[in-house]
């Protein structure tokens, strides 16, 4: 036989490494209905999803805060800053902000508004909260809060009447009938239940009441509320929380606020109420003090029977005047250094007095510096532990500090007493001169001397408790509301149009990647692409999947997709066989296993080419597993196993007409013992000469290559063509290394590949996939719309 050119007109693109989108995409469309039913499925579930999944809403709030670098005294309030009342009253923006988050202000926010305590009606599918004026009743416990705030319990509320109700524990147990107002007895204590109105709202309804622990409710609500600085250069902080109830989140935003502004209140009012308690108990030992003292003067000048002592002595005092002026202020701020360094070194990390009139101006700043420096330290301490490097230094400075205060104390001590005992040094020098001046005089003026010491210093405090109310009285928040809490009625959980775009997107993504995987693991060959990845071939055409109940072999008046297959295989069987200079031609056709459909290609082959006016002979050269007798329902006779092992038969007696079909058979006949040795006998040799001589064309249907060795022992030599047919979802694509192999050593001469039971939509070929040559008003629109 003669060596053929390749039939390169049939190839695909030779191109390896140019990825064909289109050809990509149109894989993928194939499945389309699988990424419509995944889409729909997906927007039911997103729609199912919205239906039920509780509604999220944001509330926001923006305060301004009294900031140390950023923030100012009110106009109204700089009237009084000469008394010194509000020194220290601004703060560190970020202090604050701590501060708001910290545990303590959460935890009055949840006590004051009850939100350790939730109320849920119970639904067909999930529960609704219910909150405020929707709870149809109140519940009044008779237990300690100590107790009640560690609680962990659920039962329901089942409204009866208006009057009466039943208890439902969590594991579905109820209690006998209840009036409203009546004292319930439970395991975890008492309580009555009010209803809030009479209406029939909630009848024979449950409503679920959950008691959380506090702790777990604080932590909870503290995580939920987002504190954040407005902008770097502002004290502006924006306070915001999400929740399913917008009346709820905006009553816990607005209530963190007080409790803020009422906290910071309370710290800025720590020094002047310590100042008025310690004011009014020395007014109260001064006003005893002053009134022994009056009383004293009432019984000398009875005793010695006094009238009008200064104008009698007078003039001899004149010029005592001044000194005395200075003993008693001496005396006074002596009192007042002795009643703070008393009270420093009895109360220790309690505020100091300020703004008593001491001399020592030192002492003064000292003091209101030391009073900032606690309050700091006392604000920082509510939010942090006590390891907190910012508390370590400052305990530093607030010990340096107080033993500063206490020394200088003890040096304005020593000083005062040093003037003093120099003014009675002065004052003796004079009253030794006045030898004229009785003694009952000197008594008196050591008890006037004494009276208006105390007095002094009595009127001065009341002067100082006053100033002291004004500023107790004139304390501002140190936080301003700019915007009270504010939440749209629209939620901000779930987005609905993020929802369905995303169901949208699964929905697609998710039919594609099992029809990724179903692709990345199909090791079948599906098209004449999965062949050329590991060889190239000529190809013949494309057989479509046989219909069910459908004649194996086509008829001269069948135009469906598949007779047009088998004559479009005809036409491109005889471009291959053109250049044979022999009259009769043959074709030998195999497959890599069995059940490819070799058989069936051999036979409507030659059926094809009987129906053009030419004589055909069909060999069942595959005698291990024979099926042409049975695909074409003819009866048991004499076939090709019985000729090799008979050599009193002759050709023409194993040649048998089909009454189905045009052209003649010769089929395998009996399954023989040892097929390899009768192939090799050369009986076939003679077989193939007849039909050369009496036929144009002999097709040859042979064993699979990779199962046997027989169709190599018949190739060599007696083929002109050889048709390999590669099932389409059948074979495996580790099993094409064969054809490869045998097509690279050229074992099969002129090799040309053949894909049977392809898919219509995906095929190469002409008159079939495509509309041409079938009942096109059978079609579907879907077909129409989504051909190639």
């Amino acid at each position: 036989m003669q060596d053929k050119k390749n039939f390169d007109f049939v190839y695909l693109d030779d191109d390896d490494d140019i990825i064909n989108f289109r050809e990509v995409f149109e894989k993928y469309l194939a499945y389309y209905k699988w990424f419509i039913v995944g889409g729909v499925v997906a927007l039911f579930v997103a729609f199912i999803y919205l239906r039920y999944t509780p509604k999220q809403y944001e509330v926001s709030s923006t305060i301004l805060i009294d900031d140390e670098n950023n923030g100012g005294m009110s106009s109204e309030l700089s009237a009084f800053e000469d008394l010194g009342v509000f020194g220290g009253s601004k703060s560190n923006l970020d202090n604050e902000i701590g501060i708001l988050r910290s545990r303590s202000l959460m935890e009055r926010v949840v006590k004051d508004l009850k939100l350790n305590i939730s109320y849920r009606y119970k639904g067909n599918v999930r529960d609704v909260e219910l909150y405020g004026d929707a709870v149809p009743f109140k519940i009044n416990f008779f237990i300690k809060d100590s107790t009640l705030y560690q609680l962990d319990t659920v039962f329901n509320i089942k409204k009866l009447t208006n009057t009466s109700f039943k208890l439902i524990s969590a594991e579905g147990q109820e209690s006998k009938t209840h009036n409203f107002g009546e004292r319930v007895t439970t395991d975890f204590g008492a309580f009555t239940v009010t209803p809030k109105n009479t209406t029939n709202a909630y009848l024979d309804e449950e409503i679920i009441v959950a008691i959380a622990p506090l702790e777990n409710v604080v932590d909870s609500y503290r995580g939920r509320v987002n504190i954040a600085a407005n902008d770097k250069k502002s004290s502006l902080v924006n306070l915001t929380m999400q929740d399913g109830i917008n009346k709820k989140a905006r009553e816990i935003i607005d209530y963190l606020v007080e409790q803020y502004n009422k906290a910071a209140i309370e710290d800025k009012s720590a020094v002047a109420k310590n100042t008025d308690v310690f004011i009014n108990d020395r007014l109260e030992v001064i006003s005893k003090d002053l009134s022994l003292v009056d009383k004293g003067v009432e019984e000398f000048k009875t005793d010695n029977k006094l009238t009008d002592i200064t104008t009698e002595s007078g003039l001899i005092l004149n010029t005592n005047n001044s000194i005395e002026q200075k003993i008693v202020e001496l005396n006074t701020q002596l009192k007042l250094a002795d009643y703070v360094a008393s009270y420093v070194n009895s109360n220790d990390k309690e505020l100091i007095p300020a703004n008593l009139g001491l001399a020592d101006e030192n002492t003064n700043q000292n003091t209101m510096q030391y009073n900032e420096l606690l309050l700091e330290y006392n604000r920082i301490l509510n939010s942090s532990g006590k390891l907190n490097p910012i508390l370590l230094n400052l305990e530093e400075q607030l010990s340096k500090l107080r033993a500063s205060i206490q020394q200088s104390l003890v040096n304005l001590k020593s000083s005062l007493n040093i003037s003093l005992k120099d003014a009675q040094r002065q004052e003796y020098r004079l009253n030794s001169k006045i030898t004229s001046v009785p003694k009952q005089e000197r008594e008196y003026r050591d008890i006037q001397r004494q009276q208006q010491i105390i007095e002094t210093l009595y009127l001065y405090l009341l002067e100082k408790r006053e100033e002291n109310a004004i500023s107790l009285a004139a304390t501002t928040p140190n936080a301003k509301i700019i915007d009270k809490a504010y939440g749209s009625k629209i939620p901000v959980s779930p987005k609905t149009k993020i929802v369905y775009l995303a169901a949208l997107l699964l929905g697609f993504l998710i039919p594609f990647v099992i029809i990724y995987l179903i692709f990345l693991f199909d090791n079948k060959v599906h098209t004449f692409e999965d062949v050329e990845a590991v060889f190239k071939a000529p190809i013949l055409g494309e057989i479509p999947e046989s219909k069910p109940g459908e004649a194996p072999v086509v008829q001269e008046t069948q135009r469906d997709g598949k007779a047009e297959a088998f004559r479009l295989l005809r036409t491109n069987v005889n471009f291959m066989l053109a250049d044979t200079k022999e009259a009769s031609k043959v074709v030998f056709v195999t497959s890599t296993v069995a059940g490819e459909g070799k058989t069936t290609v051999a036979i409507n082959l030659a059926e094809v080419l009987a129906l053009s006016n030419k004589k055909v002979l069909v060999i069942g050269a595959d005698i291990r597993k024979p099926k042409l007798a049975e695909y074409l329902k003819i009866p048991d006779k004499k076939g090709l196993s019985h000729f090799l092992m008979l050599s009193s038969l002759k050709v023409k007696d194993i040649i048998y007409k089909v009454e189905t079909t045009n052209f003649d058979l010769i089929h395998s006949g009996i399954i023989a013992p040892n097929p390899a040795e009768l192939l090799m006998n050369g009986r076939f040799e003679e077989i193939l000469e007849y039909g050369k001589t009496h036929y144009d064309y002999v097709i040859v249907d042979t064993a699979p290559v990779g199962v046997v060795t027989d169709t190599l022992l018949l190739s060599k030599n007696n083929a002109d063509l050889f048709i390999y047919v590669v099932r389409a979802n059948y074979l495996d694509k580790r099993l094409l290394k064969i054809p490869k192999k045998l097509n690279k050593e050229k074992r099969l001469p002129n090799m040309a590949l053949v894909m049977n039971g392809a898919d219509p939509k995906q095929g190469y070929g002409y008159g079939y996939g495509y509309g041409y040559g079938e009942d096109d008003s059978k079609k579907s629109i879907w077909k129409g719309i989504f051909k190639k």
